[in-house]
């Protein structure tokens, strides 16, 4: 069973940063596989980061990569993203996510998703 809640997010201007927590109520947070997901309006739900059931390995999109950071503390049952240097486009609903395999970058790929938190940057 795995029950996610996103927090942190809000709003900043564009340079500085912010840390997204997600906790996860369930009993088995660190069998999972985490990622995290933005949506902006009207576009596509779309891959930010993902992290192994270790932390040993993660994976970034592009657009992120150099100024997002993905980390988790199985002992609290949270996976975070720290987010630096944010855009404009950074602007979106960021949803965390959960798998059972460090499998890819699709939504396919996380069964479990948290209700999701705002992001705005502003310039």
């Amino acid at each position: 069973q795995v029950q996610l809640v996103e927090s942190g997010g809000g709003l900043v201007q564009a340079g500085g940063s912010l840390r997204l927590s997600c906790v996860d109520s369930g009993r088995t947070f660190s069998t999972y596989a985490m990622g995290w997901f933005r949506q902006a309006p009207g576009k596509e739900r779309e891959f930010v980061a993902r992290i192994s059931r270790s932390g040993i390995t993660t994976d970034y999109a592009d657009s992120v990569k150099g100024r997002f950071t993905i980390s988790r503390d199985n002992a609290k049952n949270t996976v975070y993203l720290r987010m630096n240097s944010m855009k404009p486009e950074d602007t979106a609903v960021y949803y965390c996510a959960a798998g059972l395999f460090f499998s890819g970058r699709s939504m396919a790929d996380f069964a479990s998703w948290g209700q999701g938190t705002q992001v705005t940057v502003s310039s």
